[in-house]
């Protein structure tokens, strides 16, 4: 933690050797990825110097005793920001490549934005909570503000160059009103969450070692007259370990007392939309394991990720997933392998079984025959009616994708049915030539397929792999070496120059290739 001291109304670093010292921090230019890791991401540093020099009235709000675990992207950033300086903060965080994201309308407050931050040297995300009002309350409802930015910031002072931080007597009055708020009403207590964390506790005997007292009864006499000094004295002490639940119970109704003008809606739809939601919200989260996350403002999109066998398509799929899905939500679709109806696993069982008995042989293409009359005989009727379902079910996954990402979400595709591709994943029918003596049926069904994936429109970006056809086909030992080539070699002979086509050299070492891709689509959102 950073331990902060008051002397002659200025904010000094203690010298206490169990705490992080931010007075020396380099600037962020000098910054190594190892460096961030042990002091302050360089995104952060980049941040709170551009914040600094274009001198805007903000501060970092709370939670200032664990300063560090800010700086080092650990914690989020609670930024409070002048209304004055939204727009040209709001630029700042654009101008170093934040996002902003947007939680379920039920979820968010008026007056307070999220941000999100990529910061490539150490690959974190850095979370801005942006707050143009100092909202307080339990977690599940925020219900009280305290009308009391502009001198909150006006008490504000750069600490270790780096973060603006408010005054020390202001913080504390603020914590023991949030903290009263969140652990000190009845149904806290009953529900076992009266106590404070080890952290909030820590958070609370730092503050309380470091106020001014007077200094506490000047700010409650100028910015909130009503409340008593004495009464704010007794609200603190009912924090501390031991105090008894009765007496903090009252405590948490007196205060809610004197903030009833401050509320966004009457106490006792507070208190029943806090019961409702504590009840919704844990089912949602352990009984269905479902976590809420947020969605960006600018909407959601569909990435596709192409390439032959061998260059690691899936491995980058799921890291993609996984990384972006810890904060954003994000789907995870395989348009080469969708699910299967029931139509298309008869189909396929059928088409197996006639392969094995030698009724039904499997047609290879070669990258060589591409665009030539690759078939010299009608393959059947069962390859051609497994191709048109299969098809139907790549339209199927593709139609619910595209609808996740027309409703916010991030789809990541494992392959995609491309025109450029003809190897994989496209119409597979179309390749019996018109030349061939077929009836009316065989047209139809060739029609069919090309209908479905005529609705199969481009993704919003396309990530190609490109592999050298040699190298796929050591990667992948197991599987016909030819194979492997042609589809591999299919992918490097394409032309990818189109605006949403992106090609990445699969063939360097995979944790390179996977931070490439995670910079590129963080450019793209």
């Amino acid at each position: 933690m950073n331990a902060l001291n008051r002397q002659s109304g200025q904010l000094q670093q203690r010298s206490d050797s169990s705490h992080i010292a931010f007075d020396e921090l380099p600037s962020p230019s000098s910054l190594s990825p190892t460096k961030a890791q042990t002091s302050v991401l360089p995104l952060i540093a980049q941040l709170c110097q551009q914040l600094n020099q274009r001198q805007l009235n903000y501060c970092h709000w709370k939670s200032n005793a664990a300063l560090d675990r800010s700086a080092n992207g650990k914690n989020d950033l609670d930024l409070l920001i002048a209304r004055s300086d939204v727009q040209e903060f709001t630029a700042i965080l654009y101008g170093l490549g934040f996002k902003d994201a947007r939680l379920p309308t039920v979820r968010e407050l008026p007056g307070i934005l999220n941000y999100y931050g990529y910061d490539q040297a150490t690959e974190k995300f850095v979370h801005v909570h942006a707050h143009y009002q100092l909202i307080l309350g339990h977690d599940t409802t925020k219900n009280y503000r305290l009308p009391i930015e502009e001198a909150y910031l006006q008490s504000s002072t750069i600490v270790g160059n780096l973060f603006k931080v408010p005054s020390l007597e202001f913080e504390y009055i603020v914590f023991v009103m949030r903290m009263i708020l969140k652990h000190s009403s009845w149904d806290s207590i009953l529900g076992f969450q009266g106590a404070l964390t080890s952290t909030e506790q820590q958070e609370l005997d730092f503050l309380t070692t470091q106020i001014d007292d007077a200094q506490v009864a000047l700010i409650l006499q100028q910015h909130l007259p009503f409340i008593d000094i004495h009464q704010f004295q007794i609200w603190a002490r009912s924090l501390q370990p031991g105090y008894s639940k009765l007496s903090r119970m009252l405590v948490h109704q007196q205060l809610l007392s004197v903030l009833k003008a401050h509320g966004r809606q009457p106490h006792w739809q507070d208190i029943s939309l806090k019961i409702w939601r504590r009840f919704v919200w844990g089912v949602r989260r352990y009984v269905f394991q479902q976590r809420t996350r947020k969605r960006f403002a600018s909407g959601g999109l569909m990435i596709a990720i192409v390439g032959g066998d061998g260059s690691g398509k899936s491995t980058a799929v799921n890291e993609l997933s996984q990384w972006l899905g810890k904060k954003i939500e994000t789907n995870q679709v395989h348009l080469g392998k969708p699910p299967w109806s029931l139509t298309t696993f008869v189909l396929r069982a059928l088409s197996k079984a006639g392969r094995a008995l030698g009724m039904m042989p499997k047609q290879h293409i070669s990258v060589q025959s591409l665009g030539n009359n690759s078939l010299h005989r009608f393959p059947g009727y069962l390859w051609l009616l497994r191709h048109v379902f299969m098809a139907r079910d790549r339209y199927r996954l593709y139609r619910a994708a595209r609808r996740w990402a027309t409703n916010g979400r991030v789809v990541i595709c494992d392959r995609y049915p491309l025109p450029q591709i003809k190897l994989m994943d496209g119409i597979q029918a179309g390749i019996i030539p018109n030349s061939m003596n077929t009836n009316r049926l065989v047209r139809f069904l060739i029609n069919v397929e090309a209908q479905f994936y005529s609705h199969v429109l481009p993704p919003d970006i396309v990530i190609v792999l490109k592999v050298d056809p040699d190298i796929a086909a050591q990667r992948r030992p197991e599987d016909d070496p030819d194979w492997i080539r042609d589809r591999s070699q299919e992918i490097w002979n394409i032309d990818w120059s189109q605006d949403n086509c992106h090609v990445i050299d699969a063939g360097q070492p995979q944790e390179k290739v996977l931070a490439d891709i995670k910079a590129l689509v963080w450019s793209q959102l």
